[in-house]
């Protein structure tokens, strides 16, 4: 469905994102995470032909972007950066007045949008009137207008509360299983990318650091929490054991495999333990390590 074949961008002498190349098959949901400033805005202008790539092309169901943009983003979908939206207009004629950009108003189309995220009975409102969570409902319906095949989503949860973040989390599985978009999101709430994402791409300062599937790189051994009084007379013993130390309070497990070896010699060095409990393999963690590394 989209293919990145190697695009770059410099902006005023600052390398915004190194060559990258990556490719999303049709019907996944794939995320895109790193940092502020780590490279994803950049990746998705190019992708929507809003940022001029230094080299490079991307590519949407075989259409180039850089040579037939109109062709290629016929039947894409976005949520880009923060959604502007009229105050004082109802949510329908905010709708109404973009479509007209681009097309002639499917009333129909509209209203089955519109009910798919759920704003049917807010819709006549002004826009003024609704919640971040409405708002954020309201773009994605005009993201869906076009009829995708794909669908950009730049922070779909951002300043959602928890039961914002679930529905919206259910509606972009339902996006797939049941219209079988192929979505590019990202996110900061990396639990909710573990949850939704079959794939990840990871960057760093521009550079891709990471692109797969994160539960097929778990760790080289098993990590725990530990927590005890003194560190540094804790030190020597993990050492003696053959313990791994990841950084203060993550170690890897004792040469011998049992974590119980390791607590009897430690309360054995009079050092008290306090927590002790295995670390979870999570996104996070995933994200974390090669962030650090």
């Amino acid at each position: 469905m989209l293919e990145i074949d190697g695009i770059s961008k410099v902006f005023r002498g600052r390398q915004a994102l190194y060559p990258l190349t990556l490719e999303i098959k049709k019907g996944e949901i794939f995320g895109l995470l790193g940092h502020n400033g780590a490279g994803k805005s950049t990746t998705f202008g190019i992708t929507l032909g809003h940022v001029r790539s230094d080299s490079g092309e991307v590519r949407v169901a075989g259409h180039s972007v850089q040579k037939n943009r109109a062709r290629a983003l016929h039947r894409v979908g976005a949520i880009f950066e923060t959604p502007a939206f009229h105050g004082y207009l109802s949510g329908w004629r905010n709708l109404e007045m973009l479509v007209t950009l681009t097309a002639k108003p499917d009333p129909a189309r509209m209203r089955a949008m519109i009910e798919l995220v759920g704003l049917t009975k807010r819709i006549n409102d002004p826009v003024s009137v609704y919640s971040h969570g409405m708002r954020q409902r309201l773009a994605l319906a005009q993201a869906l207008l076009p009829d995708p095949e794909f669908i950009i989503l730049d922070e779909p949860s951002e300043g959602l509360d928890p039961e914002g973040i679930q529905e919206m989390r259910n509606l972009i599985l339902q996006l797939r299983d049941e219209h079988g978009l192929t979505v590019l999101l990202s996110s900061h709430l990396l639990s909710e990318v573990e949850q939704i994402c079959s794939r990840v791409a990871i960057l760093n300062q521009g550079k891709m650091v990471y692109c797969g599937s994160w539960k097929d790189s778990p760790p080289p051994q098993a990590r725990w929490i530990l927590e005890v009084d003194d560190w540094a007379r804790a030190t020597p013993v993990l050492a003696a054991l053959g313990c791994t130390v990841v950084r203060e309070s993550e170690i890897g497990a004792p040469s011998t495999g049992d974590i119980s070896d390791l607590v009897r010699a430690l309360v054995h060095a009079q050092v008290r333990v306090h927590r002790v409990e295995p670390v979870k393999w999570s996104l996070e963690s995933f994200y974390l390590e090669h962030i650090r590394e």
